[in-house]
Protein backbone atom coordinates (compact mmCIF):
# COMPACT_ATOMS: atom_id res chain seq x y z
CA UNK A 1 0.00 0.00 0.00
CA UNK A 2 2.95 2.24 0.49
CA UNK A 3 4.48 1.90 -2.87
CA UNK A 4 0.93 2.19 -4.51
CA UNK A 5 0.81 5.53 -2.26
CA UNK A 6 3.99 6.97 -3.75
CA UNK A 7 2.64 6.52 -7.07
CA UNK A 8 -0.12 8.23 -6.74
CA UNK A 9 -0.54 12.06 -7.23
CA UNK A 10 -3.61 14.11 -6.50
CA UNK A 11 -4.62 16.81 -8.67
CA UNK A 12 -6.97 19.60 -7.42
CA UNK A 13 -8.66 22.53 -8.90
CA UNK A 14 -9.40 20.80 -12.45
CA UNK A 15 -12.26 22.78 -14.40
CA UNK A 16 -15.52 21.36 -14.31
CA UNK A 17 -15.66 20.11 -17.60
CA UNK A 18 -12.85 18.46 -18.03
CA UNK A 19 -12.38 14.85 -19.45
CA UNK A 20 -10.21 11.72 -18.34
CA UNK A 21 -8.04 12.12 -21.62
CA UNK A 22 -7.40 15.79 -20.89
CA UNK A 23 -6.15 15.05 -17.32
CA UNK A 24 -4.17 12.17 -18.89
CA UNK A 25 -2.85 14.52 -21.85
CA UNK A 26 -1.02 16.83 -19.11
CA UNK A 27 0.87 13.78 -17.52
CA UNK A 28 1.39 11.56 -20.28
CA UNK A 29 4.90 12.55 -20.54
CA UNK A 30 5.98 12.27 -16.58
CA UNK A 31 5.76 8.45 -17.14
CA UNK A 32 3.56 5.52 -17.61
CA UNK A 33 -0.06 6.49 -16.27
CA UNK A 34 -1.21 2.87 -14.41
CA UNK A 35 -4.98 4.73 -13.72
CA UNK A 36 -6.81 7.75 -13.63
CA UNK A 37 -9.45 8.48 -11.15
CA UNK A 38 -11.28 11.64 -12.03
CA UNK A 39 -14.02 13.18 -9.46
CA UNK A 40 -16.23 15.84 -11.11
CA UNK A 41 -18.32 17.35 -8.14
CA UNK A 42 -22.12 19.03 -8.90
CA UNK A 43 -19.93 21.87 -8.58
CA UNK A 44 -16.33 22.73 -9.72
CA UNK A 45 -13.51 22.54 -9.14
CA UNK A 46 -13.02 18.54 -10.43
CA UNK A 47 -10.20 16.45 -8.67
CA UNK A 48 -8.18 12.98 -10.23
CA UNK A 49 -5.76 10.40 -8.74
CA UNK A 50 -3.42 9.42 -10.99
CA UNK A 51 -1.47 6.35 -10.06
CA UNK A 52 1.98 6.14 -12.14
CA UNK A 53 4.08 2.58 -12.63
CA UNK A 54 7.02 4.30 -11.09
CA UNK A 55 7.55 6.93 -7.95
CA UNK A 56 9.95 8.91 -9.60
CA UNK A 57 7.39 9.25 -12.27
CA UNK A 58 5.13 10.73 -9.76
CA UNK A 59 7.67 13.02 -8.61
CA UNK A 60 8.44 14.53 -11.70
CA UNK A 61 4.76 15.11 -12.30
CA UNK A 62 4.48 16.58 -9.19
CA UNK A 63 7.34 19.27 -9.74
CA UNK A 64 6.35 20.20 -13.23
CA UNK A 65 2.41 20.36 -12.68
CA UNK A 66 2.23 21.64 -9.36
CA UNK A 67 0.80 25.16 -10.09
CA UNK A 68 0.78 24.90 -13.65
CA UNK A 69 -2.11 27.32 -15.11
CA UNK A 70 -4.70 24.88 -16.59
CA UNK A 71 -7.20 26.69 -18.60
CA UNK A 72 -7.57 29.39 -16.06
CA UNK A 73 -7.31 27.20 -13.20
CA UNK A 74 -4.00 27.22 -11.24
CA UNK A 75 -3.44 23.36 -10.68
CA UNK A 76 -2.62 21.82 -7.34
CA UNK A 77 -0.46 18.66 -7.28
CA UNK A 78 0.93 16.49 -4.42
CA UNK A 79 1.45 12.97 -3.30
CA UNK A 80 -2.15 11.46 -2.52
CA UNK A 81 -2.74 11.19 1.09
CA UNK A 82 -5.84 11.19 3.77
CA UNK A 83 -6.94 14.56 4.94
CA UNK A 84 -5.62 16.79 1.61
CA UNK A 85 -7.93 16.86 -0.67
CA UNK A 86 -10.79 18.84 0.57
CA UNK A 87 -7.94 21.77 1.74
CA UNK A 88 -7.44 22.75 -1.58
CA UNK A 89 -7.89 26.56 -2.95
CA UNK A 90 -8.45 27.85 -6.51
CA UNK A 91 -9.03 30.59 -8.97
CA UNK A 92 -12.22 30.20 -10.63
CA UNK A 93 -12.09 31.99 -14.22
CA UNK A 94 -14.83 34.64 -14.69
CA UNK A 95 -15.50 32.92 -18.24
CA UNK A 96 -15.77 29.55 -16.43
CA UNK A 97 -20.19 30.23 -16.69
CA UNK A 98 -19.93 30.74 -20.22
CA UNK A 99 -20.64 26.43 -20.63
CA UNK A 100 -17.77 26.53 -23.72
CA UNK A 101 -15.72 23.99 -23.87
CA UNK A 102 -13.26 26.01 -25.74
CA UNK A 103 -10.77 25.84 -22.65
CA UNK A 104 -7.79 27.74 -24.77
CA UNK A 105 -5.06 25.36 -22.68
CA UNK A 106 -6.81 22.19 -24.17
CA UNK A 107 -7.09 23.22 -27.70
CA UNK A 108 -4.41 25.29 -29.86
CA UNK A 109 -4.29 27.19 -32.97
CA UNK A 110 -1.16 24.78 -34.11
CA UNK A 111 -3.80 22.24 -35.83
CA UNK A 112 -2.96 19.45 -38.17
CA UNK A 113 -5.07 17.25 -40.34
CA UNK A 114 -4.44 13.48 -40.75
CA UNK A 115 -6.16 11.54 -43.90
CA UNK A 116 -6.05 7.64 -44.26
CA UNK A 117 -5.97 6.45 -40.94
CA UNK A 118 -7.50 2.66 -40.73
CA UNK A 119 -11.25 2.41 -39.26
CA UNK A 120 -9.97 0.90 -35.81
CA UNK A 121 -7.35 3.70 -35.20
CA UNK A 122 -8.33 5.34 -31.94
CA UNK A 123 -7.40 9.34 -30.21
CA UNK A 124 -5.17 7.32 -28.42
CA UNK A 125 -3.38 5.78 -30.78
CA UNK A 126 -3.05 8.91 -32.77
CA UNK A 127 -1.92 10.95 -30.67
CA UNK A 128 0.62 7.89 -29.70
CA UNK A 129 1.63 8.10 -32.73
CA UNK A 130 1.80 12.29 -33.19
CA UNK A 131 3.86 12.81 -30.66
CA UNK A 132 6.88 11.53 -32.42
CA UNK A 133 7.29 14.54 -33.62
CA UNK A 134 6.45 16.77 -30.58
CA UNK A 135 4.10 18.15 -27.86
CA UNK A 136 0.48 17.03 -28.36
CA UNK A 137 -1.88 18.62 -26.48
CA UNK A 138 -5.29 17.32 -28.34
CA UNK A 139 -6.20 14.42 -30.88
CA UNK A 140 -9.56 13.54 -31.57
CA UNK A 141 -10.64 11.16 -34.63
CA UNK A 142 -13.79 10.62 -36.25
CA UNK A 143 -15.57 9.09 -39.28
CA UNK A 144 -16.40 11.33 -42.19
CA UNK A 145 -17.83 10.43 -45.95
CA UNK A 146 -16.77 7.45 -45.54
CA UNK A 147 -13.18 7.78 -44.13
CA UNK A 148 -11.32 7.84 -40.76
CA UNK A 149 -10.09 11.21 -40.05
CA UNK A 150 -7.66 12.52 -37.59
CA UNK A 151 -7.29 16.17 -35.48
CA UNK A 152 -4.62 16.89 -33.88
CA UNK A 153 -2.98 19.96 -31.62
CA UNK A 154 0.57 20.48 -30.97
CA UNK A 155 1.49 22.94 -28.12
CA UNK A 156 3.82 25.23 -30.44
CA UNK A 157 4.30 25.93 -33.73
CA UNK A 158 7.39 24.19 -34.53
CA UNK A 159 6.49 21.02 -33.42
CA UNK A 160 3.34 21.20 -35.80
CA UNK A 161 5.42 21.97 -38.56
CA UNK A 162 8.00 19.11 -37.40
CA UNK A 163 4.73 16.97 -37.89
CA UNK A 164 4.19 17.67 -41.00
CA UNK A 165 7.62 17.31 -42.17
CA UNK A 166 8.50 14.36 -40.39
CA UNK A 167 5.21 12.22 -40.01
CA UNK A 168 3.64 12.82 -43.48
CA UNK A 169 3.37 9.80 -45.70
CA UNK A 170 4.63 7.25 -42.42
CA UNK A 171 3.13 4.22 -41.45
CA UNK A 172 0.44 4.24 -38.75
CA UNK A 173 0.05 1.39 -36.54
CA UNK A 174 -2.24 -0.16 -33.91
CA UNK A 175 -2.81 -3.52 -32.48
CA UNK A 176 -5.30 -3.83 -35.19
CA UNK A 177 -4.07 -2.77 -38.46
CA UNK A 178 -1.72 -0.46 -40.00
CA UNK A 179 -2.00 1.94 -43.11
CA UNK A 180 -0.07 5.01 -45.09
CA UNK A 181 -1.28 8.62 -43.60
CA UNK A 182 -1.01 12.31 -44.73
CA UNK A 183 -0.74 15.14 -42.13
CA UNK A 184 -1.14 18.67 -43.42
CA UNK A 185 -1.63 21.60 -41.80
CA UNK A 186 -5.38 22.56 -40.80
CA UNK A 187 -6.97 24.69 -42.76
CA UNK A 188 -10.45 26.17 -41.64
CA UNK A 189 -11.25 28.01 -44.64
CA UNK A 190 -10.48 25.31 -47.67
CA UNK A 191 -11.92 22.25 -45.45
CA UNK A 192 -15.30 22.46 -46.02
CA UNK A 193 -14.63 23.42 -49.47
CA UNK A 194 -12.64 20.51 -50.32
CA UNK A 195 -14.12 17.75 -48.18
CA UNK A 196 -15.63 15.48 -50.37
CA UNK A 197 -13.03 15.41 -53.08
CA UNK A 198 -10.23 15.19 -50.70
CA UNK A 199 -11.69 11.79 -49.22
CA UNK A 200 -12.79 10.34 -52.03
CA UNK A 201 -9.08 10.70 -52.91
CA UNK A 202 -7.70 9.23 -50.00
CA UNK A 203 -9.55 5.85 -50.78
CA UNK A 204 -7.22 5.89 -53.71
CA UNK A 205 -4.41 6.37 -51.79
CA UNK A 206 -2.03 2.77 -51.41
CA UNK A 207 0.39 1.44 -49.21
CA UNK A 208 3.16 2.52 -51.08
CA UNK A 209 2.66 5.87 -49.93
CA UNK A 210 3.28 7.96 -53.21
CA UNK A 211 0.33 8.96 -54.33
CA UNK A 212 -0.74 12.20 -53.99
CA UNK A 213 -4.56 13.56 -51.99
CA UNK A 214 -4.49 16.95 -50.79
CA UNK A 215 -5.56 18.64 -54.15
CA UNK A 216 -2.50 17.37 -56.09
CA UNK A 217 -4.36 14.89 -58.27
CA UNK A 218 -4.98 16.39 -62.02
Amino acid sequence: MGRRNSCTIYVGNLPGDIREREVEDLFYKYGRIVDIDLKIPPRPPGYAFVEFEDPRDADDAIYGRDGYDFDGYRLRVELAHGGRAQSYSYDRPSSFSNGRRGGVSRRSEFRVMVDGLPSSASWQDLKDHMRRAGDVCFSDVYREGGATVGVVDYTNYDDMKYAIRKLDDTEFRNAFSRAYIRVRQYDARSRSRSRSLSYSRSRSYSRSGHAAIWGLLP
